[in-house]
């Protein structure tokens, strides 16, 4: 691959880490916003993981910036930086999460039901998957550990917004309040798996 060639692809990942900064900005504020007033441990969790993803991509972002500017030790170095970054934001999230939902679970704490948290979730479903795709397709390209490890990040979001789905869902149709912090603690596994895969560097095929 040419350096031309190299650069090109570069910018159309930068237009698609823009572009999910800004949806998971938005989705943070919504979240967190809608969580609050219901009490609702998954919704805010969620909310708390966009921002989290919104760090992420900020790092990769960075890094991005960074190729074809620096020599290639530089780059390489940048890389395995961002890389432990995203790891390390998966994992304060993991704690986080885990920490709440358990408390909830404990203190017998019910979450209203919320009709805004299920629309925030079916949007993610139906958006975060294809970001995920197209940034793992151009990491692997480009050779960016940090890019795909990130697009993993995406992807675990679309499962989050499942997880959160069925528990608020429960919530609402049957009154299983408690569907709800286990729902948190779902996401706080995943959340966990993925941080560990990314500190030991490990990515996916």
């Amino acid at each position: 691959m040419t350096p031309k060639v190299r650069q090109s692809i570069v910018q159309k990942a930068l237009l698609a880490q823009y572009a999910l900064l800004a949806y998971n900005i938005a989705e943070a504020i919504v979240s967190l916003f809608f969580g609050s007033l219901s009490g609702s441990i998954a919704l805010v969790s969620f909310g708390r993981d966009s921002v989290v993803e919104s760090l992420s991509t900020l790092i990769v972002t960075w890094r991005l910036r960074k190729t074809g500017k620096v020599s290639a030790q530089k780059e390489e170095e940048y890389e395995r930086r961002a890389f432990r970054l995203v790891g390390f934001a998966f994992i304060a999230l993991a704690v986080y999460v885990a920490f709440e939902s358990l408390r909830k679970l404990i203190s017998g704490e019910v979450p209203d039901a919320s009709i805004a948290g299920i629309l925030i979730a079916v949007a993610s479903i139906i958006f975060m998957p294809m970001l995920a795709r197209y940034r793992h397709g151009i990491g692997h390209k480009i050779g960016s550990k940090s890019l795909v490890a990130d697009s993993k990040q995406t992807m675990l979001c679309a499962y989050m917004s499942a997880a959160l789905l069925l528990g608020m869902g429960l919530n609402l149709l049957l009154g299983w309040w408690w569907a709800d912090p286990l729902a948190g603690l779902v996401i706080s596994i995943l959340a966990f798996g993925e941080g560990k895969n990314a500190l030991e560097g490990k990515t996916c095929c």
